[in-house]
């Protein structure tokens, strides 16, 4: 299962290396496009497209590598038992704030899928193509969060500060 889980985010943070990229081709034939004289409709939303795919897409990977920010000014200093309880608090409302983030972008995806909503640009992109990267990011990033309720709830869990916060004045 540990496997199963480390390669699902992993695969994740690969879409959203790969939607980066896309940001920088989509800005590239931005400039181009504009240097030679040419169109090409829709250009600026899809690079919010691919951003967005790119921040959503690297949630589960960065917070499964510690990378996102944390205040630990109380939790870093209660050992023990009080320690493990705010943990357990903070696991359990990550998981159900993260449960209703992905619920709420599942369901935006297939409300527009439904109704046939498409952008307002002249390209008219059916918006249920670009909330998927939304809707999967979340999927994952719930999916994550579980994953750290079960460690922390099994006394598996490492929660380990980056090194360069040790050294942050």
């Amino acid at each position: 299962m540990r496997r199963t889980l480390d390669w699902l985010y992993d695969a994740a943070a690969w879409l959203g290396a790969l939607a980066m990229i896309g940001v920088l081709v989509w800005v590239l034939l931005s400039i181009v496009s504009r240097q030679l004289g040419f169109n090409v409709p829709g250009i600026d939303a899809y690079a919010g497209y691919s951003m967005a795919a790119a921040g959503f897409l690297a949630l589960a990977h960065t917070l499964k590598r510690n990378e996102h920010i944390r205040v630990t000014l109380l939790i870093g200093r209660l050992k023990g038992g009080p320690g493990r309880a705010l943990r357990m608090w903070a696991l359990t409302a990550a998981v159900l704030l993260a449960a209703l983030f992905a619920y709420y972008s599942v369901r935006l995806a297939w409300q527009s899928h439904v109704i046939n909503d498409v952008s307002t640009g002249n390209d008219a992109t059916p918006l249920w193509i670009p909330q998927l990267t939304m809707a999967l990011g979340t999927v994952v990033l719930f999916i994550a969060f579980i994953d750290e309720w079960v460690l922390e709830l099994r006394g598996q869990r490492v929660d380990t500060a980056p090194e360069e916060a040790l050294h942050n004045e």
